[in-house]
């Protein structure tokens, strides 16, 4: 079984590097976690697409809105609704490294909204969320800049 959960974390490692981006924000094509509406995850409390018709440039990264309500929420206080970790995988950071995220795989803790690589991984992430979120915050300002 070690073995198995070697070879898997092996490979995500490798995923991951892949994907390693340099930016503080989480995009794909200038477009941040994958052009989902960040505050429906708060308002709807599920992940809803984005539209281009309300984008808003922020973090140097392009973020989509659902509504134009959404986007003026956003743009008030965008530090309530902007995930964590600039949208990088929750439990990636908590290992010391980004990783991308798919908007399925969320969690608000305590009011804060944390992405993650995949269901699988989120699942992981849920084990000990306290404990992950403090060794998230402890690496994420140094590798923020960082790919």
């Amino acid at each position: 079984m070690k073995k198995i959960y070697l070879v898997v974390m092996l490979f995500f490692a490798g995923v991951f590097a892949v994907h390693a981006q340099k930016a503080e924000v989480f995009t794909k094509d200038g477009v941040a976690i994958n052009g989902y509406d960040a505050v429906a995850y708060f308002t709807k409390s599920q992940p809803v697409k984005g539209d281009s018709k309300f984008l808003l440039k922020w973090n140097n990264a392009t973020w989509y809105f659902a509504s134009q309500e959404d986007l003026d929420l956003f743009k008030a206080n965008p530090a309530k609704y902007a995930p964590q970790y600039g949208g990088y995988c929750a439990y990636g950071l908590s290992e010391n490294h980004k990783a991308p995220t798919k908007p399925d795989a969320w969690t608000i803790i305590n009011g804060k909204l944390y992405l993650n690589y995949n269901l699988d991984v989120k699942a992981d992430w849920q084990k000990n969320t306290a404990e992950r979120i403090k060794k998230a915050d402890i690496y994420w300002p140094a590798i923020k800049d960082k790919e």
